[in-house]
């Protein structure tokens, strides 16, 4: 049950603040929803952070870990608002958007993991 409620609270505050800057940001494009790709991004980051700090200096506990990464990223970033979006671009006709936001979240998502181990491993 502890497990439980530390994934709730944090996956609570990374969904309210995941709200709270999509709307900041979004104010700002029309044309590609960098609310979400900025979320996303910050989100991959942020979990390469803390899980590489987790492994190279073995501090972290297991409910650290669950309130962080798997409650607080989980909820701050989102994969089916991402989706949504996609789709979104797609019935639009706006196929070279929807490329381009696709393929750079994938990358630049992967990059940001690698980047936030890299940079906790140093």
């Amino acid at each position: 049950m502890k497990s439980f409620l530390l994934v709730f609270l944090g996956g609570g505050l990374g969904s309210s603040l995941r709200y709270l800057v999509s709307i900041a940001i979004n104010q700002y494009s029309k044309v590609l929803p960098f609310g979400t790709f900025t979320v996303n991004m910050l989100g991959c980051l942020l979990i390469g952070l803390i899980l590489g700090y987790a492994q190279k200096e073995n501090t972290l506990t297991s409910n650290q870990i669950l309130l962080l990464a798997t409650g607080f990223c989980g909820g701050f970033t989102t994969f089916s608002a991402f989706a949504n979006e996609n789709l979104e671009l797609i019935k639009n006709g706006e196929i070279f958007n929807f490329s381009i936001y696709t393929i750079s979240s994938i990358l630049i998502g992967v990059l940001a993991v690698f980047i936030g181990f890299y940079l906790a491993n140093r």
